[in-house]
């Protein structure tokens, strides 16, 4: 049972109790705990969801476009500037960055590479030499020892101060920077060009409808408290 509908019940019950046993003040606390719990529940009901008859309800799905542009304008001018582009290249101290291209490298494949080098070799003066060997065929247990070695100079190569360096400064070219923008904004308008009325409706209620279940359980004991001030002011 969530917090909103235990507020209303409690409510409830001291109106009725109230009632039964003649008791003004407890009756008049449940009847203004009561109004005020309802009357924020239905508020927070209204933000979701379209009530008949009432303007204005429904706001958040009713205004989904204007959500949709709020969040793409938040993530391109708060989080993808091209400052924020610029400080992600460098460390803190405003130096060039270490980019780690270890993980990339470990996943490209360099077969091609001993191929085309099995190739010059073949269209080469050792061509004759390696015929006579076997051909091709002989330097085949050398691809995997020549792609190792090959991934091990690419990593110290893209480790290296100069290589960073120069990458950063090709990455930090305005043209270069303009484009990553370009391509972070077609993510974002291809992902929220996706939504519905009814997901946005999901996503903005999953953050915030929790923590709203406490308006209803202060608009019930600030009701409550003016019903025995209420109650009490009507006694005198």
């Amino acid at each position: 049972m969530n917090k909103s509908l235990i507020t209303n019940i409690i409510a409830l019950a001291l109106t009725i109790g109230g009632y039964i046993s003649e008791q003004p003040i407890i009756f008049t606390l449940g009847l203004f705990a009561l109004s005020g719990a309802v009357t924020n529940w239905l508020a927070v009901h209204m933000l979701f969801e379209k009530v008949p008859l009432l303007y204005g309800s429904g706001v958040i799905p009713a205004r989904f476009e204007e959500f949709k542009a709020a969040i793409r304008h938040l993530m391109m001018e708060q989080f993808f500037t091209e400052q924020n582009i610029d400080r992600f290249l460098s460390d803190s101290s405003g130096k060039a960055s270490t980019i780690n291209l270890a993980p990339v490298i470990d996943k490209v494949d360099l077969s091609p590479a001993f191929d085309n080098l099995v190739s010059v070799i073949e269209n080469s003066s050792f061509g004759g030499m390696l015929a006579m060997v076997g051909g091709s065929a002989a330097l085949e247990p050398m691809r995997e020892p020549f792609i190792e070695k090959m991934k091990l100079s690419i990593k110290d190569i893209s480790e290296s101060e100069q290589f960073n360096t120069l990458l950063r400064n090709e990455l930090e070219q305005p043209n270069m920077i303009a484009g990553m923008r370009d391509k972070v904004s077609d993510i974002i308008e291809k992902r929220l060009n996706e939504l519905t009325p009814q997901l946005v409706k999901e996503i903005v209620q999953e953050m915030i409808k929790q923590h709203l279940g406490w308006l209803v359980v202060w608009g019930g004991i600030f009701g409550g408290v003016i019903g025995v001030i209420a109650a009490l002011l009507n006694m005198m």
